[in-house]
């Protein structure tokens, strides 16, 4: 384990985004026992011209203004900047010579505040972990001068339109400049490997503290009580980029004795889908985060009706992790991904499979299967996913020093 450290990480997403993150849970654990310096995205040009009712814009205006510190201490360990400085919107551009030039020159603007809050903290021998930022921070190994680089592939997102067009070329060659690259699957670990043989799979972080009831003591909510069993379940927004709604209405049509429920926001497709004319099929709406393993507690099968899609094939999905921890069978769509979980879930891949499969599910649940299950995602800490970064910064340096 490494400890007493200066570590700075920074990656696609903000400290203050509304959803769970891995770069923010990385930063925290790493924090534990290392200084860390958190490093938000650098306000764009567009989106301080364009989006200034969003609440993350209005409070990086503030910054930029001086009405607000940049660097704020959030725990004994760890810091947060909000860079002040604006970087130009430049993803329109099609040339790679251009692009990569007013890049170098937004990353200057980035590392020069960077820079500041180093020396600010006298920060020394500092690691530099990068979460999956393949543009943002491209120069930071030669900018800021790191003992080791760390590059974390864990999202497909250069399939993503706005990231298509240059990180597609950048990813594989800021992955080649890391001093080890590390992947939450085999898939990207593999991708990974074809620039820089240092790559391994390290898995992934969870934050499961809230998805237990070891003493037996959770609740399950009224409104999912009262709903006649067996109850085959979903967690998490409804949205047909990601499920397949022919999925789920076959399960409904198929099993008429089961009921079908569904806890979260819908989009306009779920919402006008012929599940809600279905008497089997529960719509339960968005809940709070802190009230989801109650949900889950109630359901007999736990479900993840994904679409197979280049983005879903080789995603690691969060919700499987939630759904063992509560030792529930477990029925998702078999994908690239999910030969992880092979051992610990149900992998239909037709809809008739599924039905198929529930119906295994059901008969085969016990207390052994549940404690499998809950042994399974226990070992997707974040504590076990940082150990597992920290073995292979420490290979690093031994070499290094040898």
């Amino acid at each position: 384990m490494i400890k007493n450290r200066d570590i700075i990480v920074y990656g696609l997403q903000a400290w203050d985004i509304n959803i769970a993150s891995t770069c923010k849970y990385t930063a925290m654990e790493m924090a534990k026992n290392n200084r860390v310096l958190f490093v938000n995205p650098p306000m764009q040009r567009s989106s301080a011209l364009f989006h200034k009712d969003d609440p993350m814009i209005q409070k990086r205006l503030r910054v930029n203004k001086g009405l607000e510190d940049d660097l704020v201490k959030e725990s004994e360990n760890l810091w947060v900047l909000y860079p002040k400085t604006v970087v130009e919107s430049i993803n329109w551009i099609k040339s790679p010579g251009i692009y990569n030039f007013f890049n170098k020159m937004n990353d200057k603007r980035y590392a020069r505040e960077v820079i500041k809050s180093v020396k600010k903290l006298d920060f020394k021998n500092y690691i530099l972990f990068n979460d999956n930022s393949m543009i943002t921070g491209f120069y930071f190994k030669e900018m800021l001068k790191p003992e080791v680089f760390v590059y974390l592939l864990r999202d497909a997102v250069i399939l993503v339109d706005y990231h298509k067009r240059h990180g597609s070329r950048l990813q594989p060659e800021i992955i080649a400049k890391a001093d080890v690259a590390v992947a939450n699957s085999d898939f990207f670990a593999n991708y990974c490997r074809q620039t820089n043989p240092n790559s391994h799979m390290i898995g992934q972080g969870c934050d499961l503290t809230m998805y237990n009831d070891k003493d037996g003591t959770l609740k399950v909510p009224e409104d999912l009580s009262v709903i006649k069993k067996p109850i085959i379940g979903y967690v998490g927004f409804l949205t047909t980029i990601r499920l397949d709604i022919e999925v789920l209405v076959h399960i409904a049509e198929q099993r008429p004795d089961y009921s079908l429920v569904l806890v979260g926001p819908e989009d306009d497709d779920f919402k006008n889908s012929k599940l809600h004319k279905l008497d089997n099929v529960y719509f339960l709406g968005r809940k709070n985060p802190d009230e989801l393993a109650a949900y889950i507690k109630g359901f007999d099968v736990a479900l993840n009706p994904q679409k197979v899609n280049e983005i879903t094939d080789i995603n690691y999905p969060l919700k499987i992790d939630e759904y063992l921890a509560m030792g529930k069978p477990t029925v998702a769509t078999k994908t690239t991904f999910m030969a992880y979980f092979k051992d610990d879930t149900y992998l239909p891949v037709t809809k008739e499979d599924y039905v198929v499969e529930i119906d295994k599910a059901l008969k085969e649940d016990s207390p052994e299967l549940q404690k499998k299950r809950i042994a399974c995602a226990g070992e997707h800490t974040w504590e076990n996913f940082v150990n597992k970064i920290y073995h292979y910064i420490e290979e690093i340096e031994n070499k290094k020093s040898k």
